[in-house]
């Protein structure tokens, strides 16, 4: 209370200057480009801003601390099973990949053909049937554009009917819903063949699926290729409702992918290419072939000619006191007895102690030794295959009798 009363008169002027401050920041306004502002806000602002700075810098400390550590926590365990993910989807690939090369090869190996759209022509619609039983539409390419009757006609969603009639200038279309037309399809996963059909209302339906299979809703259909209009393998649209048919078939709901009742543009299909699928040839060679390449190859047949001499062979020289006695050469394929030919003339001589071969070419009779053992018959040496002149038949000599040991 002393220093209220002491300075009484202090306290009240500046209260009263206080207030006049605060009076005139409330009544004056500073001018900006876009709207003026009174002189307190400003101030009140400028004031709080800084306030303002430090609690949104806690916050943002506190939220880094936050997510930087406490909330990574289980990160390092996430990390380690994405990695054994990746392990065991990089095991997957290459056997997806094996499984893709074998399945080439497999298709080169049965000779199996296919097919490829090569060229397209793009054409804009310019009219629809105007009936309800007949679904079809006119596009505004014909036979002057190489339009013919039977082309697909497909969209980037799928496809949506053949080429009916062919104009110059124009074409008819009919639609895959229309109930006269008919596409071969095939379901993507189940591999199961029907035949692709439209109905009264606009509607398509796959039939000839035998009833006792299993059609999941949602499965994709495709084209066959079995029509010969449209390449296996385009899209048709997925299956919507699976029920039980007439007879022992099916009734499958197909909801095409492309919007039939909004077309605009669209493709068709004037040339389709079949190739004939090659395997790759990826990884390294097989033992096997590395094993026939290096193997000798088979040496070509020489020329038969009768008039030549048949293939040399010699005779190993015989013991001394042995009555061997030299083989004759055999007769030609053809027929006709043709010399004998030798590498040298003096290997064909009839050694010491053996009796001469006589001139009509075939083997004498084996004889005993004179000192009454075995007859001794002497097999030809065969001799490289060296191109040698034809050597002349040796002249037959006298019988050499050998004495008595």
């Amino acid at each position: 209370m002393d220093v209220l009363g002491r300075y009484r008169n202090l306290i009240v002027l500046v209260g009263v200057l206080f207030a006049q401050v605060l009076g005139l920041a409330v009544q004056v306004k500073r001018t900006t480009d876009s709207e003026p502002t009174r002189l307190i806000r400003i101030w009140a602002v400028g004031a709080v801003t800084p306030l303002e700075r430090m609690l949104v810098w806690v916050q943002t400390s506190t939220g880094n601390v936050w997510h930087n550590y406490f909330y990574l926590r289980g990160v390092r365990a996430e990390n380690r099973s994405l990695k054994a993910q990746i392990e065991r989807m990089s095991l997957e690939q290459v056997r997806i990949s094996q499984d893709a090369d074998q399945a080439r090869r497999l298709q080169a190996l049965l000779a199996f053909k296919e097919q490829f759209i090569s060229q397209t022509k793009a054409a804009q619609v310019i009219g629809s049937s105007g009936s309800e039983q007949s679904r079809s539409l006119y596009i505004d390419k014909g036979e002057n554009d190489g339009i013919k009757p039977d082309m697909a006609v497909i969209t980037a969603d799928g496809i949506v009917g053949k080429v009916l009639h062919a104009y110059p200038s124009t074409s008819l279309v009919l639609l895959i819903n229309d109930q006269s037309s008919g596409v071969g399809a095939i379901l993507e996963k189940s591999r199961l063949q029907g035949i692709l059909k439209g109905t009264s209302a606009g509607e398509v339906t796959l039939e000839k699926v035998m009833s006792d299979e299993t059609v999941p809703p949602g499965e994709m259909v495709l084209t066959s290729g079995g029509d010969g209009i449209f390449p296996k393998g385009l899209l048709v649209g997925r299956v919507t409702k699976v029920g039980a048919g007439s007879d022992l078939f099916l009734n499958i709901r197909v909801r095409p992918a492309a919007d039939l009742s909004r077309l605009e543009e669209v493709l068709v299909v004037t040339k389709i290419d079949e190739r004939q699928a090659q395997p790759e040839q990826t990884g390294a060679a097989r033992a096997v072939d590395i094993l026939a390449e290096r193997l000798p190859s088979v040496p070509p047949k020489p020329p038969e000619n009768g008039e030549k001499g048949a293939t040399p062979e010699s005779v190993p020289p015989t013991t001394p006191g042995s009555d061997a006695k030299p083989k004759a050469m055999p007769p030609q394929a053809s027929g006709g007895s043709a010399a004998p030919t030798a590498v040298n003339a003096t290997k064909l001589a009839p050694a010491a102690g053996t009796a001469p071969m006589p001139p009509s070419g075939k083997p004498p009779v084996p004889k005993a030794n004179a000192s009454g053992g075995d007859a001794v018959r002497v097999f030809p040496k065969k001799v490289s295959p060296e191109p040698v002149p034809p050597a002349v038949a040796p002249k037959p000599q006298a019988p050499v009798q050998d004495s008595p040991q």
